[in-house]
């Protein structure tokens, strides 16, 4: 009797450890994402659907992530660390959280220059920080550049979001990379004294205080405008359709662009896992719902654009390495506080 009782214990206990043996052998990929967008999670259930691998997000924003990841070591969850700024990626990767992506998938559907040249991260999309201006105040000859909107002839007509803007710190990193850092604290100089009221708000807001006759230019993301064209607030609509979009410096040294990108954490535990998910998130069926969810550019080459971003047709980008935001943002949020841009 003793037996039988130790032999059905045993089995049961057999049967249980396997079943728990089986449980935690359930594929899975974990996700520390600074991306907040409908799009992403449409994407992440797709990819469950299709590939029984399920997807698990940790949101933060970017700073807070990358210093969990550097916190947790090599016992940290983290598989793909995912935020909206190449600077960002930049210090991901001086940070030596990540480690390269090795996939040939990933290196044909995403060109180089939309890749760290390390390959430890690789861009998901773009957007570019554009002009919008006033169409009735404002006629297209009288700015071209970014350089232009600190001309004195802006005077108590520029808007802005606060220095504290990732945004508008990118742009400025850029700035010092391309015209030198002389030239980009005049330009700082410049637009600030040109200030019809004390930076605040957001993009979307900045668009508001234009139709609304607070100011006449201000700097603007293009999927904004995608956002606010279909929003559900009027006052968001409204405010999109009469606010003119120029890309600055196309004679020049190019619109300013930043990448969304995704990078695979140095202590991944499920690295194949989060492979397939890079390559599947850089195909372009998904690049093309990203575009279409979330009107960002696409950074596979055969992707379709959304038709509001293709009605923009092309234009010319600035030719510089992403990294250069990451490096140059210190001097750039110095100018700022230098310049008065508060």
């Amino acid at each position: 009797m003793v037996n039988r009782l130790f032999l059905a214990f045993s089995v049961g206990l057999l049967v249980l450890t396997l079943g728990f043996s089986a449980q935690a052998a359930d594929p899975e990929v974990n996700i520390y994402s600074a991306r907040h967008y409908e799009s992403d999670k449409e994407l992440f259930e797709r990819f469950q659907k299709e590939t029984g691998i399920k997807v698990n997000v940790v949101s933060a924003e970017a700073p807070e992530l990358i210093e969990r990841i550097k916190r947790e070591g090599e016992a940290t969850s983290a598989d793909l660390f995912i935020t909206v700024d190449g600077g960002i990626l930049y210090t991901a990767k001086k940070a030596g959280i990540l480690q390269p992506i090795v996939s040939d998938v990933v290196i044909a559907n995403v060109p180089a220059n939309l890749r760290d040249k390390d390959n430890l991260w690789v861009g998901l999309t773009t957007r570019a920080r554009v002009i919008v201006y006033s169409k009735d105040r404002v006629k297209l000859d009288q700015v071209s550049t970014y350089e232009d909107l600190a001309d004195p002839k802006w005077k108590g007509k520029t808007l802005a979001r606060p220095s504290s803007s990732l945004y508008d710190q990118s742009l400025l990193a850029s700035l010092i990379k391309l015209d030198g850092d002389a030239q980009a604290l005049a330009w700082a100089k410049g637009y600030a004294a040109n200030f019809a009221r004390p930076p605040k708000g957001n993009d979307r807001g900045q668009a508001i205080d234009i139709v609304a006759g607070l100011g006449d230019v201000a700097l603007m993301n293009t999927y904004y405008i995608g956002q606010m064209l279909n929003s559900k607030n009027p006052e968001e609509v409204k405010a999109a359709q009469n606010v003119g979009i120029l890309f600055p410096n196309q004679k020049t040294t190019g619109t300013h662009i930043n990448v969304s990108g995704v990078g695979l954490t140095k202590s991944a535990k499920n690295k194949a896992n989060a492979v397939k998910l890079i390559e599947f998130l850089t195909s372009v069926g998904p690049q093309e719902s990203l575009s279409s969810g979330n009107y960002e550019f696409p950074t596979n080459p055969k992707a379709k654009k959304h038709p509001l971003l293709a009605a923009w047709g092309d234009f010319k980008t600035q030719n510089i390495d992403f990294s250069d935001l990451g490096i140059n943002n210190p001097r750039a949020v110095q100018i700022f506080a230098e310049s008065g841009w508060k």
